[in-house]
């Protein structure tokens, strides 16, 4: 079974699971329609690789799908923006 990632807006954070185990997450503050991302956590012992990467790519594509942006204050999520340019258009400019 492939990990699935949803939004669990009551714990204010995106989360990887395999089923009902929780693999990760990605922790965030909404301010407004902006995103800011603060700290993101994954399962390393499951043995499974990149698991950030999927978590971090489907939170992105979920704020890009609702119109948003995003401040990656995590330095996972910026890492993995300065590596992807397709995503580069979400990060809200100051």
């Amino acid at each position: 079974m492939e990990p699935t990632v949803q939004d669990a807006p009551e714990a204010n954070r995106y989360e990887i699971r395999d089923g009902d185990q929780l693999l990760g997450h990605a922790d965030y503050e909404r301010r407004g329609d902006t995103v800011v991302f603060t700290h993101t956590e994954v399962d390393q012992d499951t043995g499974r690789k990149g698991l950030g990467s999927t978590l971090v790519q489907a939170a992105l594509d979920d704020v890009r799908a609702r119109g948003g942006s995003v401040v990656p204050q995590c330095s996972f999520v910026r890492g993995w923006i300065d590596k992807h340019e397709e995503y580069q258009d979400l990060v809200q400019q100051r």
